[in-house]
C-alpha cells in the first residue's frame, strides 16, 4: 500500500522535473540563437562575404562609368553587364538557398569562390573595345560565382540569431556598403593611374576578394542538426509555400521595388560626370552613396527588430520614391552630395530589410533558405530590367528626366 501511495507522488515529481529541465533546454536554446561565439563569427564571415560579393557588385557604377567614356558600347548596353552580374547574385539565391537547407553550404560557398576569383582574373586580361568579354567574364562569371555565395551567407544567420534576426542581417549587409565604399575608391585610383591601369586595378580587387572569401568561408556555421529536426517536426511539406499568398504577394512587391530601386547606383558617378561637377566628386561619388547605406542597413533593421520588418520596409520604400525625384535639383555638387547621403541611407535601408522581410513568413529553419532563395531570384528579373531601360532611355543625348521619372514612377506605383 505504501508502495502504491508514493509511487503517484514520485511520477509527479519526476514528471515536473521533466517540464523543469524542457523548460531549462528551451532557454538554453533560445539564448543559443541570439548569440554565441559562433553566432558572432557567422556575422563577421557573412560581412566579409557581403563585402567581397555585393558590394564589389554596387561599385559597378565604376565600371560604367569607364567603359562608356572608353567607348566600349552604348550606356544601356554597358548597363546589361552590372544588370547581369547582379541579376545572377540574386537569381542563383534559389538553387543556392535549397543547398543551405540540404546541408551543402560550405560546398556552395567554395564552388562559388573560386569561380568568382577566376571570372575576376578574366576579367583583368579582357579586351576593353570587346563587349562579349566583358559579359562573359563579368556579367556571367562573375555573377554566378557572386550568387553562390552572397545568399547563403545571408540565410544561414537564421541559424543562429531570431529576435535579432534583422539586426544580424544588417550588420552583414554593412558589409556591402564597406564594399561599396573600398572598392569604387580602389578601382577608380587604379583605372587612372598610369602605371596599374585597368588590368591590376581588376586583379588588386581580386586579391582582396580573395582572402576575405577565404576567411569567410571558416568563419561560418550552419546548425544542420536543428534543420533536420525542424524538418521532421514540420506538419506541412514544402509545397505549402507555394500556397503562401502574402509570402508571394509581399515577393513580388519586392521585385518591382528593385526595379527602380539600383538605378542611381549604377548612373550617379556618369550623371556627375556629364553635367560637369567636379572631377573628385563623381570619383568618391558611389562611395559615399555606400557609406550612407552603412548607417541605414544598421539603424533601420534595428528599428525593425522592435516595431516590425513591414512597419519599417513600407515607410523606407516611399522615402526612397520621393528621394528619386530630388535628382532634377541635384545639379550642383552641393546636391549630388546630399542626395547620395539620403539615397544610400534609405535604399541601402531597404535591401537590408528584404532577406530579413523574406524570412519572417518562415515556419522553421528548414524554410528560411528556400525562402529568401526564391525571393531573391524574382527580385534579380527587377534589377535585370531596370538600369537596361534607364540605359535605353537616356540615350542618346543623356536624357536624365526620363531617367529620373521611369525609377521614381516605378517605386511610387509599387
Amino acid at each position: 500500500m505504501e508502495n502504491n501511495t508514493s509511487s503517484p507522488s514520485h511520477d509527479k515529481d519526476t514528471s515536473e522535473t521533466i517540464v523543469m529541465d524542457t523548460s531549462k533546454d528551451s532557454e538554453s536554446s533560445a539564448y543559443q540563437m541570439d548569440g554565441g561565439r559562433a553566432a558572432w563569427l557567422s556575422v563577421l564571415g557573412g560581412w566579409m562575404a557581403a563585402f567581397c560579393t555585393f558590394g564589389a557588385g554596387s561599385s559597378f557604377g565604376v565600371y560604367q562609368d569607364f567603359y562608356t567614356l572608353k567607348g566600349t558600347s552604348s550606356p544601356s548596353n554597358i548597363s546589361w553587364i552590372g544588370s547581369m552580374q547582379f541579376f545572377l547574385t540574386f537569381a542563383m539565391g534559389l538553387p543556392a538557398g535549397k543547398l543551405l537547407d540540404a546541408g551543402y553550404f560550405h560546398h556552395a560557398q567554395i564552388v562559388g569562390a573560386i569561380l568568382y576569383i577566376f571570372s575576376l582574373f578574366m576579367l583583368s586580361l579582357v579586351d576593353t573595345s570587346k563587349y562579349y568579354q566583358i559579359f562573359l567574364s563579368q556579367g556571367l562569371g562573375v555573377g554566378l560565382g557572386s550568387g553562390l555565395i552572397f545568399v547563403p551567407a545571408l540565410s544561414v544567420q537564421a541559424h543562429h540569431w531570431k529576435r535579432r534576426r534583422a539586426l544580424a542581417i544588417g550588420i552583414v549587409l554593412s558589409g556591402t556598403s564597406c564594399g561599396g565604399i573600398v572598392y569604387p575608391i580602389m578601382l577608380n585610383q587604379l583605372f587612372n593611374d598610369g602605371h596599374a591601369g585597368f588590368a591590376w586595378g581588376v586583379r588588386a580587387s581580386a586579391f582582396l576578394s580573395l582572402g576575405l572569401l577565404a576567411i569567410a568561408n571558416a568563419t561560418m556555421t550552419t546548425r544542420t542538426s536543428k534543420i533536420n529536426a525542424a524538418r521532421q517536426v514540420s506538419t506541412t511539406g514544402s509545397s505549402q509555400i507555394f500556397r503562401d499568398i502574402p509570402y508571394w504577394i509581399a515577393a513580388a512587391g519586392a521585385t518591382l521595388t528593385v526595379l527602380g530601386l539600383y538605378i542611381p547606383y549604377f548612373y550617379l558617378q556618369l550623371f556627375i560626370s556629364v553635367h560637369g561637377l567636379s572631377s573628385t566628386l563623381a570619383f568618391y561619388s558611389v562611395a559615399i552613396l555606400n557609406a550612407a547605406s552603412f548607417f541605414g542597413r544598421n539603424i533601420l533593421n534595428f528599428l525593425a527588430d522592435s516595431v516590425g520588418q513591414f512597419n519599417v520596409t513600407c515607410p523606407v520604400s516611399i522615402i526612397s520614391t520621393a528621394l528619386v525625384f530630388t535628382l532634377y535639383g541635384a545639379t550642383t555638387p552641393g546636391g549630388a552630395i546630399a542626395f547620395a547621403i539620403l539615397y544610400g541611407f534609405f535604399s541601402g535601408g531597404f535591401a537590408s530589410l528584404l532577406p530579413a522581410t523574406l524570412a519572417v513568413f518562415s515556419r522553421d529553419l528548414s524554410e528560411v533558405g528556400i525562402r529568401i532563395g526564391i525571393g531573391f531570384f524574382l527580385t534579380g528579373f527587377g534589377i535585370l530590367c531596370g538600369s537596361p531601360i534607364a540605359g535605353a532611355l537616356i540615350n542618346p543625348g543623356f536624357h536624365w528626366s526620363k531617367l529620373i521619372i521611369f525609377s521614381g514612377g516605378v517605386l511610387y506605383y509599387c
